[in-house]
């Protein structure tokens, strides 16, 4: 398992990689915003530790534009016990926080929780669909469902926003983000159009003016 840990404090960073290594964990350090979304944009990790006071910005910025559309698990790590920053941070879809100073041993408990939640949640399942977040397979009564890898990366966000609605403007800003390519509002309707066929399945809802949705019930 990888974990990347993004904290500027050397000390606090030396520590932590020792210990989660002793754990068999695979640690990745960064110290700022602007290394981590780089390390994010090309590379998978399966947990974040991240500060939220980081020399070039905050956790919270880093959390929002990279880590949370990637639905990587996250704890973050705030030297305050901050009331307010605790709130924002699981508001905004965080595993958990912990308090500087904190013990190690708190922190790998905390830790393992996540990694035996993720295993049971690794496989989503609304009604005959279901897609395995980890191997990005989707399956239909358990036969695998062939879709291009721009149609899996739709139907993915999707999956990642269950029950709420994923705008069509969001879609073609993520559309263009991963091909480069300008696209318009029919386009993001014929990718649809061709998601629904391949799935034969009503499972993505449209909401009329402003986009699309999966519900789990």
């Amino acid at each position: 398992m990888q974990i990347l840990l993004v904290e500027d404090n050397v000390m606090v960073a030396k520590g932590l990689i020792y210990s989660l290594s002793q754990q068999g964990y695979d640690v990745i350090h960064k110290v700022n915003v602007q290394d981590s979304s780089v390390y994010l944009k090309e590379n998978k990790v399966d947990l974040v530790i991240l500060d939220i006071a980081l020399p070039d910005g905050n956790g919270f910025d880093l959390y929002r534009s990279y880590i949370k559309e990637m639905n990587i698990p996250t704890i973050f790590l705030t030297a305050k016990d901050d009331e307010d920053d605790i709130v924002k941070g699981l508001e905004m879809g965080a595993e958990d926080y912990i308090t500087k100073p904190f013990s190690v041993r708190e922190l790998i408990a905390r830790i393992n929780k996540i990694v035996i939640k993720k295993k049971q949640n690794s496989i989503l399942k609304i009604k005959d669909i279901e897609f395995d977040i980890d191997k990005m397979v989707v399956y239909k009564e358990g036969k695998e469902i062939q879709l291009t890898s721009l149609e899996l990366k739709i139907l993915h966000l999707l999956f990642l926003n269950l029950n709420k609605a994923v705008t069509r403007n969001y879609i073609i800003d993520k559309i263009w983000e991963w091909t480069g390519n300008d696209v318009n509002d029919n386009t993001v309707t014929v990718y649809l159009k061709r998601i629904r066929e391949k799935l034969g399945s009503d499972i993505i809802v449209t909401i009329k003016g402003i986009g699309y949705r999966i519900d789990e019930k």
